[in-house]
């Protein structure tokens, strides 16, 4: 009973809150294994684990067989097995070659060689993370490859890797082809497939494996909307009292270890050299004249601190890898079945629990909004507060929703139902659709016109725009007027969001927006905003 990887959704806190209400196995977000073999504050910043966060798969997106290797090691004394994601279908996966754009024959070769690297340099599983291919024999012989390349399970999202089709079976929005999970099972009895799909109750965990004969279930979409979605496999409403052991997380002091000197030295050059980068992008952009005495004294000072920095890297990864890592005795509690099936019942305190959890283990607001918009939709759209809660600019705000919404149900009386409100959020509503209607339609003509014009690739003319700004380009945008900034910009990443990049306040349209919103960390690092689970 698994919880799904999902970016900016499978953190700490919500991982908690799954295993507490039935979840056997999590995974991590979606981390770049690249990023997290070279950076220090990356691995600080994208992974953070207690002891009573366990078994987990540490899950990464890789391009390169050493840097997977290294990311594992890294990983290693602090998961239960490291995962591949060969999964995620969007241009930007294509764009920084990961997830489904892996899976390819003329890959084939690379590919196995980061699970065999990967599985030489660990003492842990190596698990797959896959999507179907174009027939049932290229995935079955796709599953024996990496079996025989070192992954010890495969977890397969029964949908095609890269649908041009957005409905039907196999497609991005179509139901999910379990019956290929039987017959891959069938044909790689060996080790364990995981069936990942269709799951939205739990009649539907224990349908779909009865239909895959699949050795484990994992769920995105359904567990966001209901944390408690694997509860029933601890027993049934009748059995109120069995007493249920659930795990007593560490408090937030035992997984950060005070800073050494080291560690606060380190951090204070890393943060003289991004203010030397900013002064070096701004004479990139506008010449040495641009920059003061002071700033040139900066520059001149790279060198040394570059230096000293890479010795105080050298002596902290002899230390210890992370910092946020999950070390000791892992910690219980019993409670009653009947307790957690009635705090299962109850969505409110399903989001104070959650709530609770990231005050100790603090996330992006952004992720916070996003759970709780989830696990109270209804009751947010029910008292008008689906607005107010997206707005929320920090836990507090959040936390106010939730109470507003404790009020009302207490004291039905005390809402007031807004029809100049009601109407704003219709004309929202249709503004939103119209929007993802018009990516959804650019999609669409572009693979009509590579179609018409025999071209291999259907996703040849939504490439045109798509490679990835630098961090170097940004900042140079940055000091440009407008209209210059919006010149470059069609002319180089006409696919990117210029305002998710350039704007302080980013991109308002978020998930709506018909332009990528991929992060600038490198070739190999994307977030994938507007999808969940790859």
């Amino acid at each position: 009973y698994i919880l799904a990887p999902m970016v900016g959704a499978s953190e700490l806190a919500f991982r908690l809150l799954a295993r507490k209400y039935g979840a056997t196995l999590a995974y991590t977000p979606m981390m770049s294994s690249t990023e997290f073999a070279r950076d220090p504050e990356y691995r600080r910043a994208e992974f953070q684990t207690i002891p009573e966060d366990r078994p987990l798969v540490c899950h990464f997106s890789a391009n390169d067989p050493n840097d997977f290797a290294q990311a594992a090691q890294l990983c290693e004394p602090y998961c239960d097995a490291i995962d591949l994601n060969l999964g995620c279908p969007q241009r930007t996966a294509y764009v920084g070659h990961f997830g489904s754009y892996l899976l390819s024959q003329e890959d084939r070769a690379l590919l196995l060689r980061i699970v065999q690297t990967a599985s030489k340099a660990v003492s842990i599983p190596i698990f797959c993370k896959i999507r179907l291919l174009d027939t049932l024999e290229e995935t079955v012989e796709l599953c024996r490859q990496l079996r025989d390349a070192g992954a010890s399970l495969i977890a397969i999202h029964a949908r095609y890797r890269a649908s041009f089709e957005r409905n039907g079976p196999g497609a991005r929005d179509g139901p999910a082809m379990l019956d290929q999970v039987l017959e891959i099972k069938r044909h790689i009895p060996d080790i364990p497939i995981i069936a990942n799909g269709n799951v939205i109750t739990y009649e539907n965990v224990v349908e779909n494996l009865s239909l895959t004969q699949a050795d484990g279930i994992m769920s995105a979409e359904g567990i966001l909307d209901n944390p408690a979605l694997f509860l029933p496999q601890l027993g049934s409403r009748k059995e109120s009292e069995k007493q249920i052991t659930i795990a007593d997380p560490s408090p937030i002091n035992d997984i950060n270890s005070s800073k050494s000197p080291d560690d606060k030295a380190e951090r204070k050059l890393r943060k003289k050299l991004r203010k030397i980068d900013k002064i070096e992008s701004k004479v990139q952009a506008k010449g040495m004249d641009s920059i003061n005495d002071k700033q040139r004294a900066k520059l001149a000072k790279k060198t040394k601190i570059e230096r000293k920095l890479a010795k105080l890297e050298a002596l902290n990864s002899e230390k210890s890898p992370l910092e946020n890592h999950g070390s000791g005795k892992p910690r219980t509690t019993t409670v009653t079945l009947g307790e957690l099936y009635n705090a299962a019942d109850d969505k409110l305190q399903l989001a104070n629990e959650y709530l609770s959890l990231v005050r100790r283990y603090p996330i992006k607001i952004r992720t916070v909004v996003f759970h709780t918009r989830r696990i109270l939709k209804d009751m947010l759209n029910q008292y008008q507060l689906m607005d107010e809660c997206v707005a929320c600019e920090t836990v507090d705000q959040v936390q106010a929703i939730l109470d507003k919404c404790q009020k009302y149900q207490e004291n039905p009386e005390s809402f007031v139902y807004d029809k100049e409100k009601a109407k704003q959020e219709k004309e929202a509503l249709a503004t939103k659709k119209r929007e993802e209607g018009k990516r959804k339609a650019f999609e669409a003509r572009m693979i009509r016109k590579a179609k018409r014009e025999g071209k291999a690739d259907w996703e040849y003319y939504l490439r045109i725009g798509a490679e990835v700004p630098t961090l170097a380009t940004i900042e140079k945008l940055k000091s440009l007027p407008r209209d210059e900034q919006l010149q470059i910009w069609k002319q180089e990443h006409s696919q990117h969001c210029m305002s998710f990049h350039l704007d302080p306040e980013g991109c308002k349209r978020d998930r709506a927006c018909a332009f990528l919103h991929s992060h600038v960390k490198g070739a190999n690092t994307f977030v994938e905003s507007d999808e969940v689970a790859g």
